[in-house]
């Protein structure tokens, strides 16, 4: 299974449902990096992105975006092809 990194806050709502989705999934293992406690990270994360909200969700090397985005990949069919690779 591909490695899986979220950018996300202790109370997102969007970030908990991406690891909702992400382990019924099969996803065991989410690496987390919460910019509500290192700001410095958020920097870095929008550096990356381009974008400024959490969750950010990378699959591999892949930038899945947002929730509503790993929702839409999921809804196509393209998110068990990505977890698997």
């Amino acid at each position: 299974m591909a490695k899986v990194l979220m950018y996300s806050t202790g109370v997102c709502p969007y970030c908990i449902q991406a690891e909702r989705l992400l382990t019924a999934k099969g996803v065991t293992a989410i690496d987390k990096i919460r910019v509500d406690l290192q700001p410095d990270q958020r920097a870095i994360m929008m550096e990356k992105t381009g974008r400024r909200t959490v969750p950010q969700i990378y699959i591999g090397d892949t930038h899945v975006g947002g929730f509503d985005d790993l929702s839409a990949l999921d809804r196509a069919g393209g998110l068990d092809t990505l977890l698997a690779a």
